[in-house]
């Protein structure tokens, strides 16, 4: 395989993790979304915290999505990480502006994409190596 040839496979391999994974991200906040406003219909929560519930919900939702991307892209963990919770808030943000009268920029949207920004980096940070780091010692022989 030549080096393009490999370039190219690598770079079909980040697509389809971070594509997956925002996909992912976005089902899981989707389904915590579902679960909060059960509770808050329930009585479990108040209306009042519908901030604080989207809000976790995204960074549950990009922890779980970025820690898919960085398992399919384990050469750049934190990238991974980052990219499927930028692709989700993207996905949000889309679904947003189909479903609402418009684009409204304000402090929810802000707390949104720090929260999935944060979930995926959390989720790249601690995504673990797949085998034991080797000493230097080791390596040299």
């Amino acid at each position: 395989m030549r080096k393009g040839e490999a370039q190219g496979a690598n770079a079909a391999q980040m697509v389809t993790a971070v594509v997956l994974g925002g996909l992912l991200a976005l089902g899981v906040e989707l389904m915590v979304l579902l679960l909060g406003s059960a509770a808050v219909s329930n009585g479990i929560l108040k209306e009042d915290a519908a901030a604080q519930v989207t809000a976790a919900a995204c960074v549950l939702g990009c922890l779980v999505g970025g820690a898919l991307a960085c398992s399919r892209w384990s050469s750049r963990r934190l990238l991974a990480g980052l990219a499927a919770g930028a692709v989700c808030f993207l996905l949000i943000l889309a679904v947003g502006l189909l479903m609402g009268d418009g684009f409204t920029p304000g402090a929810q949207m802000l707390v949104e994409l720090a929260g999935c920004l944060c979930g995926g980096a959390v989720a790249g940070v601690f995504g673990g190596r797949k085998g034991k780091k080797k000493r230097a010692s080791v390596r040299k022989k």
